[in-house]
């Protein structure tokens, strides 16, 4: 039997998470970034969260309209820095959020790496940076390597095309991005999807991220990427 839990609303979805938690937050900037879930966290409450994401919020939706909002105490990500990342640049200078910046491919696999069970893994990326000071590294064949922990979440909330009653997930092209890994290195995996069909119409060749790495699902209205506001 299925572990997955369907919900009618985004508000009953997020209901329960935290303060204090750890977020994965899907999402290539605006791409596959689950909005009506992060504007449900929103009016739900909880506060002094890490989120762990690629971008750091664009323009006032999404991760950006999260932070406006003062829930956040620390961003993960590899790029924090866009031309509409006004909300997160002012909050940071003003010494209102913490930053630690991870480059993209080590952030992917460092949440890969929890979802597999990894202790620690050996990256050459930013050896001779200011992102080594305080890492361990080691020389393997005459190279350069820092050590790197996985990073886990207490909650993982992405964005996917379909779902069947069960939680197996299809994404659509891009939105794809880190929603697999994601899910699979969070306590609690939450999906918002467009649609939820019934088990056994998704071929299964096409289910990426299989349901037992997802714990909750809703099924919202497709909007557009330039919507503004909740």
């Amino acid at each position: 039997m299925s572990r997955t839990v369907l919900f009618d609303t985004v508000e009953e979805s997020v209901a329960g998470i935290e303060d204090g938690s750890t977020l994965l937050v899907g999402g290539f900037g605006l791409a596959g970034m689950p909005f009506d879930l992060i504007d449900a966290l929103i009016r739900q409450g909880a506060k002094d969260l890490t989120i762990v994401s690629n971008n750091a919020g664009n323009g006032e939706i999404g991760l950006a309209a999260l932070l406006k909002a003062g829930r956040v105490r620390k961003v993960v990500c590899s790029f924090p820095r866009q031309a509409d990342s006004y909300v997160f640049n002012e909050l940071y200078r003003a010494g209102k959020v913490e930053l630690e910046v991870v480059p993209q491919g080590t952030l992917a696999e460092r949440i890969r790496a929890a979802g597999a069970g990894l202790g620690a893994f050996y990256c050459p990326t930013a050896v001779g940076t200011p992102l080594a000071e305080g890492k361990e590294s080691r020389l393997i064949d005459g190279r350069e390597y820092l050590l790197e922990y996985p990073i886990r979440g207490d909650y993982a909330l992405i964005s996917a095309h379909r779902a069947d009653r069960v939680g197996n997930l299809v994404y659509r092209k891009t939105a794809r991005n880190f929603g697999p890994v994601m899910a699979s290195a969070a306590v609690t995996t939450i999906a918002q999807v467009t649609t939820i069909v019934d088990t056994g119409m998704l071929d299964p060749e096409a289910v990426v991220t299989p349901s037992i790495f997802v714990d909750r699902v809703v099924a919202v209205e497709a909007r557009g990427y330039t919507r503004q506001g909740a």
